[in-house]
């Protein structure tokens, strides 16, 4: 499945580079973070990193492939 996440500000390389599986695309304000995600324990270990980093998700959902 293929996900987005809309983060809160824009992610500096130094943070996107613990997210290797996402494509990164910053838009004003805003960070859009893009890729595949294998399982549902790969969907919560990528959100407990979000927020170990102090990311603040404002809108995850799946899109078409």
């Amino acid at each position: 499945m293929r996900y987005e996440f809309r983060i809160s500000g824009v992610v500096p390389d130094t943070l996107a580079a613990n997210f290797p599986e996402l494509d990164r695309i910053p838009v004003r304000e805003q960070t859009l973070l893009l890729g595949v995600v294998a399982d549902e324990a790969h969907l919560y270990g990528l959100l407990t990193r979000f927020q170990s980093l102090g990311l603040r998700v404002l809108e995850m959902r799946q899109v078409p492939a």
